[in-house]
């Protein structure tokens, strides 16, 4: 008998447990959550010890895999789950259709805006480094060296084009 929960069982000892138990054996739980932190983990994990041969029980949802019927009511949970990531996936993807539509794109709003950039070009010209024209502005040095990066290339790219014209 294990006492386990799977946010704070232990790797090493969950590796352990799990390869103590052999084809014939039962793994008993209190509640699914103390085996899955999802239910995809879950089916994952149960679907592991079916091909071992374990079966799975779990107390407080009177689910019981070694009998025909825990193991169908086991798989109604593991479709409802998968069609509730489904229809996750599909609000999302037409939630941010409906956003480019609407003009809004979908991302992180730019933390160098182009004031900021303009700015901090300003700043550079006038002998400053990078790290601080970043700091005055209050962003991120990284973030200036990318945002200075890709203006670099766009007014290159712009420049090849023209030339080609």
């Amino acid at each position: 008998m294990f006492n386990l929960c799977s946010s704070t069982w232990p790797k090493s000892q969950l590796r352990a447990d799990w390869a103590y138990l052999r084809s014939g054996d039962t793994l008993v739980v209190w509640k699914l959550d103390r085996l899955g932190r999802s239910m995809s983990h879950l089916i994952e994990k149960v679907g592991e010890l079916a091909t071992r041969g374990i079966g799975f029980r779990s107390l407080t949802e009177n689910i019981d895999t070694t009998t025909s019927g825990g193991m169908l009511v086991f798989n109604i949970f593991g479709s409802l789950a998968q069609f509730e990531r489904d229809l996750i996936r599909e609000r999302t993807h037409a939630g941010l259709k409906a956003a480019r539509e609407r003009g809004r794109p979908g991302g992180r709003r730019p933390v160098v805006t182009p004031d900021k950039l303009r700015k901090a070009r300003e700043h550079i010209a006038s002998g400053l480094t990078v790290r601080e024209a970043a700091a005055r502005l209050k962003i991120g040095k990284t973030a200036l060296y990318k945002a200075l990066e890709a203006t670099e290339k766009n007014t290159k790219s712009q420049r090849s084009r023209s030339v080609r014209s």
